[in-house]
């Protein structure tokens, strides 16, 4: 009776690459939470930094191949749609990502194997650490193969541009304008890399959080958060 293929193979399989270089996958998984205990390692922010410069030239000349009509303008905004960070952070669940990621105790408390900012580096991570183990043709082969037909992707991702307009909608007619509260409750990192966590209230109950590079980019992760739980326990 043969043996089950371990996680790492599984993983591997579901995205397309088989590492040469394992120890390449092992730092792109490892958040800096981990790598924080463990001194020594690495943690993902270099393959993070590289893979989003990987992921950028692959959408771009996708959409430049794809749309041959499609001005620059408009090629950016795409662009924008299939890169930003909730965008990532869905394709990195979709991946399995969320399930593989090495964290610090504590950080797994803290609910850190499903906050976004974690899902969209780990995502952009991968992708440069299967650049570096392979090159170019194997990362654009891997990374096209997760996203999938463009035009479908483009569908679902611009129609949610706007998290929080569309929350405003559905919490309006029952609890007015004001009701939703977004706070910001911490700003991390050095003046030419920051970090904000967001807290959502509504009515003063806390519905979602969201971490982003700007305030904004902060605001709509957890305006994202609030509209995934919606269905299941929208608040009273």
């Amino acid at each position: 009776m043969g043996s089950e293929h371990s996680e790492p193979e599984r993983f591997q399989q579901r995205i397309g690459h088989t590492f040469r270089d394992m120890a390449l996958l092992q730092d792109a998984l490892r958040h800096p939470s981990a790598a924080a205990v463990r001194p020594g390692v690495a943690s993902n922010q270099r393959l993070e930094f590289l893979g989003d410069s990987v992921l950028q030239l692959i959408v771009s000349e996708a959409l430049y191949r794809e749309y041959p009509e499609a001005r620059e303008g408009e090629l950016s905004r795409r662009r924008a749609s299939l890169t930003k960070g909730v965008f990532l952070a869905e394709l990195a669940r979709e991946l399995g990502l969320d399930r593989m990621l090495e964290l610090s105790p504590a950080e797994e408390l803290s609910g850190g194997r499903d906050r976004l900012s974690s899902l969209e580096d780990s995502c952009e991570a991968l992708a440069g650490a299967i650049y570096l183990d392979a090159g170019i043709d194997a990362a654009r082969s891997a990374v096209l193969a997760w996203y999938g037909p463009l035009a479908r992707r483009l569908h679902g991702s611009e129609h949610g541009d706007n998290p929080k307009g569309r929350l405003q909608e559905l919490v309006q007619p029952a609890h007015g304008n004001d009701a939703l509260h977004y706070e910001v409750t911490q700003i991390k990192g050095q003046p030419h890399d920051r970090h904000f966590d967001v807290h959502l209230h509504l009515l003063g109950k806390l519905i979602g959080s969201g971490t982003g590079r700007s305030k904004k980019e902060a605001e709509e992760n957890a305006a994202h958060e609030a509209l995934r739980q919606w269905k299941t326990s929208a608040p009273n």
